[in-house]
């Protein structure tokens, strides 16, 4: 990562810690969350005989945290778009390329801390995964893929967005997508369409690959689809961006 990058990340990474709601909803609405269902809601869900519901929902949990987390990355680089600063850091001769750079590894440090505490918080709450190191080396490389995948795409989203406001907004389908995938009940109980839209959107091979390495039964079909729609959307999310970068700024 190159000098003007590495400014970027520590600016960004002071913006974090100065905004409370990126903090809550980064780390703290995606506990909320598994606290509700697990404790809730999750002996109304039926997810196999056998299987306790917080060795289910985790994976799920995780994937919410990516999606939580990233509204911040939108409306911060939106404000950087639409209040000058892109200006002012041409006058100052910071690289193009280390602006949105920055944007970018900001979302995995904080997505990372962030799947870190609820992580944490899943062992409390009697989390008990059967990955090795290995299946817990392989399952880190997949969440890290699927955070920069949906940096550059959140990147991309707040560029192409008006304003502040509708750059927070334009995340909501990263926020809900989890929802209608295999993270809360399996996708075989959902009722027809929505069933077969779960099955096939990219948040469900990421859950499903996920799980299959934390019960330590990896699925090589369910990681080869989740590492080929990571690498779809971001390279989508970075041409996308770049262009909408080169245009505006």
């Amino acid at each position: 990562m190159s000098t003007d990058a590495g400014i970027m990340l520590r600016r960004n990474v002071k913006h974090t810690l100065r905004s409370p709601v990126a903090l809550f909803n980064a780390i703290l609405m995606p506990i909320v969350l598994m606290l509700m269902f697990v404790y809730v809601f999750g002996d109304a869900f039926n997810v196999g005989a056998g299987v306790n519901y917080i060795d289910y929902a985790t994976p799920g949990m995780l994937m919410m945290t990516l999606g939580y987390g990233v509204g911040a990355t939108a409306t911060a680089v939106n404000s950087d778009m639409t209040k000058g600063i892109i200006n002012r850091f041409k006058v100052m001769d910071v690289s193009r390329g280390a602006v949105l750079t920055g944007h970018v590894v900001s979302t995995v440090v904080r997505t990372v801390l962030a799947l870190a505490a609820v992580l944490g918080v899943a062992f409390l709450m009697g989390f008990s995964p059967q990955a090795t190191a290995g299946q817990w080396l392989a399952l880190t490389g997949v969440l890290v893929l699927a955070t920069v995948a949906i940096g550059w795409l959140t990147i991309a989203l707040g560029m192409a967005a008006k304003t502040v406001e509708s750059a927070g907004f334009a995340t909501v389908p990263l926020v809900m997508l989890p929802f209608f995938s295999s993270a809360i009940v399996p996708a075989e109980k959902m009722g027809p369409g929505v069933r077969q839209f779960a099955e096939y959107q990219p948040f469900t091979s990421i859950i499903e690959s996920v799980r299959g390495y934390l019960a330590g039964t990896p699925s090589t079909g369910h990681t080869i689809a989740a590492v080929a729609w990571c690498v779809g959307l971001a390279l989508v999310g970075h041409l996308w961006a770049r262009s909408t970068f080169t245009r505006r700024a």
